[in-house]
């Protein structure tokens, strides 16, 4: 009986947190259209449960975090032009609605579609030795959907530069820019800092909060402020917001439920 071909994407639950792990180092964790589909379908999952509280994303390996779209198999680039939306546009899309928080552990190179994977989390930490870029014109090719979700994150002439010469930056240099949160020698030490200061916090303030977080972004001033003024209230109307009040007063830690 023929082995059993192993997942391409590694779901892994360590405590309330997902992690997924792109499992495919023997091409730097390039993505295809299977890896994207278990992205989909994992953070689908992680946002209808409440007991889910970040998820974390990153690559096997030391090599490369993602490299983008798998070259190797000559169809990355091949679409059905009837549907309306791609695979990886949708994954963006689902990655700016969810409520749970994405931390991008970028443990080597991060590339092309990489690059998008990362820029789509609302943290992500790095390497030391970890690279970025964004080479897709060295094969007569351009980032495009990537820029919707990298182009709030970097400077226009930067993002310009690395789009049109193709050359990458450092973690250093990413780390100037603001593009990653930490970098650091251990990045698991990183992530673990980033986590232990989040999951002692309310639940249900962390996800509303990232729902109103995103859903301003694209709004006008007076738009926003009307939103936000909405929101404020129904804050207050969680039993965290009641029990995190409840126990500054009395000089304890919260006991929260998520609701």
């Amino acid at each position: 009986m023929p082995e059993k071909t192993p997942p391409e994407l590694r779901e892994e639950m360590r405590g309330p947190v997902m992690w997924l792990t792109i499992d495919r180092e023997e091409r730097r964790n390039a993505i295809n259209g299977a890896v994207v589909a278990r992205l989909s379908d994992a953070l689908a999952r992680a946002n209808s449960d409440n007991a889910v509280r970040a998820v974390v994303i990153t690559g096997a390996g030391t090599r490369a975090f993602c490299a983008g779209a798998d070259l190797q198999s000559g169809t990355s680039f091949k679409f059905d032009y009837a549907a309306p939306y791609q695979n990886i546009a949708n994954l963006f899309r689902q990655a700016r609605q969810s409520t749970v928080p994405l931390i991008a552990r970028v443990n080597g190179a991060c590339m092309a579609g990489g690059m998008g994977i990362m820029a789509m989390c609302d943290m992500a930490v790095a390497s030391s030795q970890a690279v970025f870029g964004l080479p897709e014109v060295k094969v007569g090719l351009f980032p495009a959907q990537v820029l919707s979700v990298l182009g709030g994150l970097l400077p226009r002439r930067v993002l310009a530069e690395m789009c049109i010469t193709g050359e990458p930056i450092t973690a250093a240099q990413a780390l100037e820019l603001r593009l990653v949160n930490r970098v650091s020698d251990d990045v698991d030490e990183s992530v673990d800092w980033l986590l232990g200061r989040m999951l002692d916090k309310s639940p249900a303030a962390i996800r509303r909060g990232l729902y109103t977080t995103k859903k301003i972004e694209a709004m006008a001033f007076e738009e926003s402020m009307a939103f936000t003024e909405s929101q404020i209230g129904l804050f207050a109307l969680t039993e965290d917001a009641a029990e995190g009040q409840l126990a500054f007063r009395e000089k304890r830690k919260p006991q929260w439920s998520g609701r």
